[in-house]
């Protein structure tokens, strides 16, 4: 190589770095601000999920102090008194209400507070579609038969998440209204559902025995 060759690489190999320098004085800036994004967004988000979990961890605690107490009538009031930061958080604590106030024989109270969460918009739907069969079962015949049947269905339907344990009260709807062989199709068809419980099959298939049926072939 020349040195006219040399000289002008040298140059070239000048005007490149002149370049590059110009580029990372000009927009640099975004590069640090970019990495600083990633940097600040990852602590928030780490920030936030310890700020979850003390929430949850105080959550839990508020409850075992509250179910901590001797008296029944002691823990319903210490329940109601734990700060909530979720909607989901407010739904546990009234069944926990709920379960306390059974204890106590206070079904109206229970009622009242399952009531509350099946009615509540903002908690998850798995917890309202579940106080509103704990507050079907709770009333028995006591609601309207057509009532009753109607919120029941609406349990039911393919893909709901308390479908068979709604099924099973259907079946005993039916059979208190006298519709005993609606009811035992309904069994029959409960035992072959998908995701049923073995205890709740074995119940479906003492009723379809006690309802003179014949258990279908597994």
């Amino acid at each position: 190589m020349s040195e006219t060759d040399s000289f002008i690489d040298e140059v070239a190999e000048e005007v490149r770095r002149d370049r590059l320098f110009a580029v990372l004085r000009r927009y640099g800036w975004i590069g640090i601000l970019a990495v600083l994004l990633i940097v600040g967004g990852a602590a928030w988000n780490e920030w936030q999920k310890a700020q979850a979990k003390a929430e949850a961890e105080a959550f839990g605690d508020a409850i075992l102090a509250a179910l901590a107490a001797d008296d029944p009538a002691a823990r319903t009031e210490a329940l109601s008194t734990v700060p909530t930061a979720q909607p989901g958080q407010a739904a546990l604590l009234s069944f926990l209400a709920a379960d306390e106030a059974l204890k106590q024989g206070n079904a109206g109270a229970a009622e009242t507070a399952l009531e509350r969460v099946a009615s509540d918009a903002g908690a998850p739907e798995s917890y309202r579609q579940l106080a509103e069969l704990k507050y079907l079962i709770l009333k028995g015949p006591a609601l309207n038969a057509q009532e009753r049947e109607e919120r029941l269905a609406a349990l039911s339907v393919p893909g709901a998440p308390y479908r068979p344990l709604a099924l099973e009260q259907q079946g005993l709807s039916l059979i208190a209204s006298g519709k005993t062989e609606e009811a035992l199709a309904l069994y029959q068809q409960l035992v072959q559902e998908a995701g049923v419980t073995a205890g709740l099959k074995q119940r479906a298939l003492q009723m379809i025995v006690v309802l003179g049926g014949e258990p279908a072939q597994q």
